[in-house]
């Protein structure tokens, strides 16, 4: 019974794994046809080559580096943090005693603004103040991974009241138990940074925030800054924690550090200040049960996906109608009497037909959008067709892929693969379970 529960268990695990690949291969031959577009769009070729690089920086090398770094990457702790891509990320240079409540009050007097939350809102009041140099206090941070989650909670400073350029640091609740390397306990770890700038990705080519690349400044700050507080906090030093190195995060930005590790005790904190939105409480258990944005985006996805092929139906059968219509007109000898009733009850019946398995589409990504996590795969195994018989047919020589015939529904159905494919997408599923 335990193996069979094992083969379960692996069986999922198996074909969500080939369906992320799949995907990941698809976005890139995906990002090749649209910069083959941009090389002859003419007077749209600068539109068209932007629209390239948004598919190559936001789809293709995330999910290419993700699979790349899910295999040589280890899967433990090494005192770094990696990027939702993969990468390895910011250093883990701040560790905390203490609970949740103890953590804010803490912050909160030492001046410190808890970021917002990554939603549409927030991520484009961001890009606008960065743009338009206006303050956002609670601009959100990008989101790091640690323990294979990301972080719990993030505070910052910005300076001079422009985003592109803060003080801000994630903190991550440590597991039950958990110790860090040489036995040392602590309830938080944390990384903190500070941000110097907007640019591109060295690795992405996304655009983000640059840092500056002696963090060993930063994790003083906020040491400093938590001990100015005067709220009964203590310091330990652990030593060559890690080794002095020098380098880079998953913007490709310089990191030099030299290893030592502060543990911030907060245990002795009261609790002074009044539960506000800031004070709200933070840990793991916080996220549980929400549905990830890439679930809502791929169920959005396979119903433009789907609407697409009613359309497609639409104008096909008001094609062949006419064309039935013209026959009659000129007189057609294959075409009088009866047969004309004949050849329009064969389209209504092929029209039908067609429409059955679009309308089954959208059923798939209302159980999708829902948790359904069978409804999930079987939308991924639609869309994995669909970008198979059309990669079949382009290189066997069929009909070339274009914006103006079927780009836009190959675009659909490889950004279905990669929003249902997504680890958060999969974990979301299997945690509603069917």
């Amino acid at each position: 019974m335990r193996s069979g529960q094992l083969v379960q268990r692996s069986v999922p695990a198996l074909y969500d794994n080939i369906f992320f690949v799949f995907g990941g291969v698809a976005s890139v031959w995906l990002a090749w046809l649209v910069f083959t577009e941009s090389v002859r769009a003419g007077p749209w070729m600068i539109a068209v080559f932007l629209l390239f690089w948004l598919v190559l920086a936001y789809i293709a090398l995330p999910r290419l580096t993700r699979i790349l770094t899910s295999i040589y990457l280890p899967d433990y702790f090494i005192g770094r943090a990696r990027t939702s891509d993969g990468l390895m990320g910011d250093p883990i240079n701040v560790a905390v005693l203490g609970s949740g409540e103890q953590l804010t009050e803490a912050m909160t007097a030492a001046g410190w603004i808890r970021a917002d939350p990554i939603t549409p809102a927030s991520s484009w009041r961001m890009v606008t103040s960065t743009v338009l140099r206006r303050s956002y206090d609670q601009a959100p941070v990008s989101p790091l991974l640690l323990f294979g989650r990301q972080q719990d909670v993030a505070w910052q400073q910005e300076m001079l009241g422009n985003p592109a350029k803060r003080h801000h640091v994630r903190f991550w609740r440590c597991p039950d138990d958990w110790l860090l390397p040489g036995g040392h306990r602590t309830d938080w770890l944390a990384a903190g940074t500070f941000d110097r700038s907007v640019g591109f990705s060295l690795f992405t080519l996304q655009i983000t925030h640059k840092i500056e690349a002696n963090t060993d400044i930063e994790r003083d700050y906020i040491v400093e800054s938590v001990l100015n507080a005067e709220v009964g906090a203590e310091v330990q030093l652990i030593l060559n924690f890690s080794t002095g190195y020098h380098s880079r995060n998953g913007g490709g930005d310089l990191i030099e550090t030299d290893g030592h590790l502060p543990v911030i005790d907060l245990r002795e904190v009261r609790l002074e200040h009044k539960p506000s939105a800031a004070a709200a409480p933070i840990g793991p258990e916080a996220a549980v049960g929400a549905r990830p944005i890439q679930t809502s985006i791929g169920a959005a996805l396979v119903v433009a996906r789907a609407l697409a092929g009613i359309l497609f139906l639409v104008v096909t059968f008001d094609g062949i109608q006419q064309l039935i219509h013209d026959a009659v007109v000129r007189g057609d000898a294959t075409i009088s009497g009866g047969s004309v009733d004949q050849a329009h009850l064969a389209v209504w019946l092929v029209a039908i037909a067609l429409a059955i398995p679009v309308l089954f589409y959208l059923f798939l990504a209302v159980l999708a959008f829902r948790g359904s996590n069978r409804a999930r795969v079987a939308a991924m195994m639609v869309s994995s067709v669909l970008v198979i018989l059309t990669a079949v047919d382009f290189f066997n020589g069929g009909s070339p892929i274009t914006v103006t015939t079927n780009l836009p529904g190959l675009a659909l159905d490889i950004l279905v693969l990669l929003a249902l494919s997504s680890t958060k997408a999969r974990e979301w599923a299997r945690a509603a379970r069917d």
